[in-house]
């Protein structure tokens, strides 16, 4: 069931064990090419629990042009993640090429250092989203929002509409 779509999860130190694996698996299991993206390629990281997730990809290898969807989990691994001028770019190369771009809970704070949030509607975790607003977001309180191709959901719980919300944006 290949889709001929590709999709990019980020990782770093610290993510949100469940907001990287669910959507990965989810992705995998619709038929999707899922790589796992991060700052150094082959390099394991762990999560705040220290499951551990080997990337596959290094930021600066990564091309927008090779990629339909940009997944950012949270945890505290978005901190890390703007360390990264490598990962900064893909991210923003990934907003500025119009290609579907979906954070979940302090994801969000990676987009930040893009235009992503510019005039649009989004959600994350409560704690940042003072964050989101002044990057320029108009913040919505529910499960999932969907403006255009941004993706953003608040937390864990909130994983089944995230991500048929990407699904639904990958199928369009």
């Amino acid at each position: 069931m290949a889709k001929n779509k590709r999709v990019a999860v980020l990782v770093d130190e610290m993510y949100q064990v469940l907001e990287v694996w669910y959507p990965y698996y989810r992705l995998v299991e619709a038929g999707y090419a899922v790589d796992i993206v991060a700052a150094e390629a082959k390099k394991e990281y762990k999560s705040k629990e220290g499951y551990p997730c080997l990337s596959q990809v290094a930021a600066d290898k990564a091309k927008a042009a090779d990629y339909d969807c940009l997944v950012v989990p949270g945890g505290y691994a978005p901190d890390y993640m703007r360390r990264s001028s490598d990962v900064v770019r893909f991210a923003n190369e990934m907003v500025d090429g119009g290609k579907v771009t979906a954070a979940i809970c302090h994801g969000g704070w990676l987009l930040c250092s893009t235009k992503a949030f510019k005039g649009k509607k989004a959600t994350c975790f409560m704690a940042i989203k003072d964050d989101i607003i002044n990057a320029g977001a108009k913040y919505v309180d529910q499960e999932c929002v969907v403006d255009g191709k941004l993706i953003t959901a608040r937390k864990p719980s909130d994983m089944p509409a995230f991500c048929k919300a990407i699904i639904k944006a990958l199928e369009s």
